[in-house]
């Protein structure tokens, strides 16, 4: 039976180029999960967007001296450009700055407040007499009282992780103009998570069985150290979603906290544009759903986001559009990587000491950086690029071992039996050609086991070894040799070999679609195994905004499953599926580094 799958990725801020880091962060993971699940034909629905509203946009802007709409705008724009590029194949990404967004994240704020998880609290806050007005908690750093470090903001430390008192943060100063701000009193609304800590850690523990280490062993060791304590939702900000009560204008929803919302807003908005039913997702007890997201993001995730969904209970289609009796779904599983470093060294927009994917994509094929990336993927422990390995494993494995062994079988077929799959009877396989195809068979279901755990380095890791093996099998057999001796023998070998890699372009498709795609092709298939991606232009209450689409390719079916090739089958002409790289590139592309 076909599943409901959610695949939720991180939004980016709207003040910054997407990095690699943040690719092999979360981007590209869901992409591949994604993917997988099409093709078994599971129901994805893959969301995301543009946090627009947070204070690095609001700093941008400021920095640039323009409004934070033209900001957010520009950045969005590139996102888009980068992730058709790039193919990640988002069913809705979309913006935080859209008046659906608006009315899900007041929606979700009234169902707390009705099922009394919000209350009011005066408190002090960072203002800026130089500026006449409250600092938003990421306009202000200073040295974190915990561990020491000297550039944390006063919300979150990013040199220990740990989520800060704002109050408590040591010689602040303004990220604007450096000067020194004041506590002053204030008043917001707080999220009662001290009330929610029970059905928070519950809920973790369920999981246990497959949620990663490194996500329940913070999460719950959180809530063992700390518990979970009441946390402000609102800001005094003049760039957000407005706090839908009467006498709190100038004050807005805080970032944290309704942009995790946009995970529901934006399936809603997918609803809206396509007349689909968001529910199959969010309320159907046959869905899953995934995060992909940084490992600085796993406490919202993991349990402020569950404490949200809790906390609403069966309040928020009541609020939203009066409908009853409706619970949210909980996250299934919030598979978090660490992070990526740039040959040794953090990754700094700053500096210019990262690879930018945009840059990247100028230069490079698309299927090289999924490659690269996935075969490096900081799924337990940090990893770091490396611009000669880049190179290496490029030429020494995806072209070496997968793309060579595809391109030189399909040619060599094309050229001996008329463009066509050899004509053999299959009942005439020999043991050796039976062994192979059984281990095909069996490394797929090895090769499933790790996409659906999420385990995608291990997926690529045993593809790898599937195609190893077929390159031994060719080359023991010598089909060139064989075909001088004794013909039959030589298309026996072939169809063997070209059965093995049509199924193995399978195994490769969700990390490696461009290439799988022309594979697909060559083999004489009339379907595709993926669909389009497209942006929509879409008007509503806050004017025009751009989401990104993807259609899938029509009637299509379930395509994850081993080779369905026929002797005899036509061949498309055959043609190079990898560029080799000269090596001088990893020394070209280091000289760019931190200019």
């Amino acid at each position: 039976m076909a599943e409901n799958i959610l695949i939720a990725i991180a939004w980016p801020y709207a003040n910054a180029e997407i990095h690699v880091g943040n690719i092999t962060g979360s981007h590209l993971p869901g992409d591949i999960v994604a993917r997988f699940h099409r093709l078994k034909g599971n129901h994805v629905l893959m969301v995301s967007g543009t946090d627009s509203h947070g204070t690095p946009v609001t700093i941008a802007a400021e920095k640039e001296g323009v409004t934070v709409e033209s900001v957010y705008k520009k950045y969005h724009t590139g996102f888009l450009e980068l992730f058709q590029k790039a193919g990640i194949t988002f069913d809705c990404f979309t913006s935080t700055h859209t008046s659906n967004h608006f009315k899900v994240s007041q929606s979700i704020f009234l169902a707390l407040k009705q099922n009394n998880y919000l209350f009011t609290k005066v408190e002090p806050q960072w203002y800026s007499p130089q500026a006449n007005k409250f600092l938003p908690d990421r306009f202000v750093e200073g040295t974190c009282y915990i561990c020491g470090y000297k550039e944390a903001r006063s919300d979150q430390c990013d040199g220990c992780g740990n989520v800060l008192e704002a109050a408590r943060l040591i010689e602040p100063r303004s990220k604007v103009d450096g000067s020194t701000p004041e506590l002053r009193d204030t008043e917001h609304f707080y999220i009662d998570l001290s009330a929610l800590e029970p059905k928070v850690k519950q809920f973790l523990q369920d999981r246990s069985g497959y949620m990663r280490d490194t996500v329940l062993g913070e999460s719950l060791g959180k809530i063992e150290s700390e518990g979970l304590k009441p946390r402000p939702i609102t800001r005094d900000l003049e760039w957000g979603i407005p706090v839908p009560v009467e006498g709190w204008d100038g004050k807005c929803l805080y970032v944290w906290f309704e942009a995790v919302i946009g995970y529901l807003s934006a399936a809603i908005e997918w609803s809206l544009l396509t007349g689909g039913d968001w529910k199959e997702w969010w309320v159907s007890p046959n869905a899953r759903q995934y995060y992909f997201i940084g490992k600085d993001n796993i406490f919202f995730h993991a349990s402020l986001w569950p404490a949200e969904l809790m906390g609403v209970g069966e309040q928020f289609a009541e609020v939203f559009s009066g409908e009853t009796g409706v619970k949210l779904n909980l996250p299934y599983d919030v598979p978090a990587n660490q992070f990526m470093n740039m040959e040794g060294q953090k990754i700094s927009g700053s500096r210019r000491w990262g690879v930018w994917g945009a840059d990247f994509l100028e230069r490079y094929d698309p299927d090289a950086l999924r490659f690269y990336l996935t075969a490096n993927m900081p799924e337990n422990k940090d990893s770091d690029w490396d611009w000669a390995e880049f190179v290496s494993l490029n030429n020494g494995q995806l072209l070496a071992t997968w793309g060579n062994l595809a391109n030189r079988m399909l040619s060599f077929a094309y050229k001996n039996w008329d463009g066509q799959v050899p004509e053999i009877e299959v009942s005439n396989l020999r043991e050796a050609d039976r062994n192979l195809l059984e281990t095909i068979k069996s490394g797929f279901k090895l090769v499933e086991a790790e996409y659906s755990a999420v385990h995608l380095r291990n997926a690529l890791s045993e593809a790898m070894k599937l195609a190893t093996e077929v390159n031994r099998y060719i080359d023991a057999n010598a089909p060139w040799k064989q075909i001088k001796e004794d013909r039959d023998a030589a298309a026996l070998t072939v169809y063997t070999a070209l059965h093995a890699i049509d199924t193995l372009k399978i195994l490769f498709a969700p990390i490696l679609p461009y290439t799988s795609e022309k594979l697909h092709n060559i083999f004489g298939y009339d379907t595709s195994l993926f669909g389009q991606q497209f942006v929509e232009s879409v008007a509503d209450g806050l004017g025009e905004h751009s989401v990104l689409r993807y259609e899938a390719p029509q009637g299509q079916q379930l395509l994850w499953q081993e080779s369905q090739l026929k002797p005899g089958q036509v061949l498309n002409a055959p043609e190079p599926l990898i560029k080799k790289l000269d090596e001088k590139v990893a020394e070209e592309e280091r000289q760019k580094l931190g200019k």
